[in-house]
């Protein structure tokens, strides 16, 4: 056990030898006594030695010329690789499931005696995914015989990118939370969508449901590959594009208005100004520490902090928000909404303070910003229709205003008669009767709610199972997708440092998100089969599928070949191939 607590390089002042000796004796194929053929020296790096020198000794039978060859070095290391299935194991949890860069993971394996270079660590990461994504396609005759044995599966669809990136799609089984299939896709067409789907219908047979958002891709594909399967559209994105269509235009230009007024940067320079001040003067600062400790909202103030308290509040209204994104958070009407509120208390100050100066100025922009006519119309159209947007949202039992758990809410747990029936009233109250016949926008709300209200409103799906009949209620919300999603964008976000994805997008093998399942107890037992870790498990798998597999993968993430990136970047190409054909 005292082993298991020392690094290889203290056990070892340099390279240790292993020898891997064929100790057959005669050749199980025609009986001849087998003789030495020859003995090959390689590096190899695992986790239990560190690096080795590994001397291998294969036999010969010199009748029928079978070579004899030891099959324990095989079970440590791919066939003409360096590093062990064990540091391949290693390196992929570390990159996927640990969130750590290249550049910890080379000190970490530094301090086992094992020597890697950034670029090795990257392409090994590669690799741990092509073994995960074979080990995954051996098990699943043994995943649809689970997820039956549970009923079936729930089929969630959902898809990310950023900027000019690919789109990733991925499939999960909305009953055991395990990732089904993945696939980098051009577009969201239903071309590009159908032979993804074609290809989990392989596998996994048709599911009980579908449940996915109202791309139009989607839908069209769905309807080609599973027709007559129950099929849902997730509350939540109903909602979201709802709200988009509803008042998106409108918030898109209070957006514009505020960016075009430079309000933000106004409020933050005069912030700064007011903290220099407090800072100086031994009362006001001693005023600001008494009310924040105390925390008290009601807690009498130096006019001076009054309002340098209320101009960060108004600064920081993304804390009002609940993390479910726009339409659900307005930021940008919530910040409009808190400046006007702490306008008529500041001018009431200004007169009263040694501010005067620097408030001035800013009251004066303030002014010009809230009275600005466009915008004061957008925010009263802004206004009407998120009331009405909220109130459809409580009907529907989603994004509640007042819990803070974000993409993580399920939905209230409430009878989906329930929530029908208050959508109906919704439907059909007068209000909404009256602006819809008014308002283009209220009438497209409308006809989107009747458009799918098939697809909104499902009884509990009664199926067979090993234990009798039983009633499983699609989720209503694709959120667990939308979590996998920003799961995965946090993690990589964490280990590279940069906010934008879309290089990474690019590069990134699409069953990456395979990973996800590793969490999953019950995958991996199904996934192990009996081994004792992926280390084992990688082994079985022939190096010639992995190396087609890395081939076929690599090529569709990069269609070009290696150092083509910086001809992309020569603006006169053609130029210097003319001169180059006179020359």
């Amino acid at each position: 056990m005292l082993l298991l607590h020392i690094s290889p390089k203290e056990i070892f002042d340099k390279k240790p030898i292993v020898r891997f000796f064929q100790r057959a004796q005669v050749c199980d194929n025609c009986g001849s006594q087998l003789i030495i053929r020859k003995t090959k020296t390689r590096t190899i790096a695992t986790l239990e030695i560190g690096e080795f020198e590994a001397h291998e000794t294969d036999k010969i039978c010199p009748l029928c010329h079978k070579i004899v060859r030891d099959k324990t070095i095989e079970q440590l290391v791919p066939k003409g690789g360096k590093y062990g299935f064990d540091v391949i194991e290693y390196i992929g949890r570390a990159l996927f499931l640990k969130s750590h860069g290249e550049e910890e993971i080379k000190e970490e394996l530094s301090l086992l005696n094992i020597s890697i270079s950034l670029s090795e660590i990257g392409y090994l990461g590669k690799k741990f995914i092509i073994y995960l994504f074979l080990s995954h396609k051996e098990c699943e005759n043994k995943l649809k015989g689970f997820m039956k044995s549970c009923g079936g599966y729930i089929l969630h669809i959902d898809a990310t990118c950023e900027g000019d990136s690919p789109h990733l799609m991925s499939a999960l089984d909305g009953i055991s939370n395990i990732v089904l299939n993945n696939v980098n896709l051009k577009s969201e067409n239903s071309e590009d969508i159908i032979p993804f789907l074609e290809e989990i219908k392989a596998a996994y047979g048709n599911p009980i449901a579908n449940v996915h958002d109202m791309g139009k891709g989607i839908l069209k594909a769905i309807e080609t590959v599973f027709p007559g399967i129950k099929d849902f559209i997730c509350h939540f994105h109903f909602l979201a594009d709802l709200g988009s269509d509803l008042f998106g235009y409108e918030y898109n230009m209070l957006r514009k208005g505020i960016k075009a007024h430079c309000i933000k940067t106004k409020l933050r320079e005069s912030i700064k100004k007011i903290k220099e001040i407090i800072d100086a003067n031994v009362d006001l600062t001693e005023s600001l520490s008494t009310y924040l400790k105390n925390k008290q909202p009601d807690l009498k103030l130096k006019k001076e902090v009054s309002v340098y308290v209320l101009l960060v509040w108004v600064l920081e209204a993304t804390n009002d928000l609940n993390g479910y994104g726009f339409p659900f958070d307005r930021q940008h009407l919530g910040f409009y909404q808190r400046l006007k509120d702490a306008f008529k208390v500041i001018r009431k100050l200004k007169n009263h303070l040694s501010l005067e100066k620097i408030l001035g100025s800013l009251l004066y922009q303030i002014i010009k910003f809230i009275k600005d006519t466009d915008l004061q119309g957008f925010v009263a159209k802004l206004e009407e229709k998120t009331f009405i947007f909220d109130d459809f949202r409580n009907a529907m039992e989603i994004a509640p205003k007042n819990k803070k758990t974000g993409l993580n809410d399920p939905g209230s747990d409430v009878d989906i008669s329930t929530i029908e029936e208050r959508v109906k009233q919704f439907r059909k109250s007068h209000k909404l009767q009256k602006l819809a016949s008014s308002d283009v926008a209220f009438k497209k709300m409308t006809e989107q709610i009747d458009k799918y209200w098939e697809k909104l409103f499902a009884d509990p799906i009664e199926v067979y199972t090993e234990n009798g009949l039983i009633k499983i209620q699609p989720q209503r919300t694709n959120n667990l997708m939308e979590r996998f999603f920003r799961d995965l964008k946090r993690k990589e976000r964490k280990k590279s440092g940069y906010n934008s994805l879309n290089k990474k997008l690019k590069t990134m093998l699409a069953d990456t998100l395979l990973v996800k399942n590793l969490e999953n107890l019950k995958y991996l037992e199904i996934l192990l089969n009996g081994h004792n870790n992926l280390a084992e498990c990688f082994s079985d798998i022939e190096i010639k599928l992995v190396r087609q597999e890395f081939t076929a993968k690599q090529k569709k993430i990069q269609p070009w070949p290696t150092g083509m990136a910086k001809i992309f970047k020569i603006t006169n190409l053609p130029e210097k191939f003319s001169q180059s054909a006179i020359s």
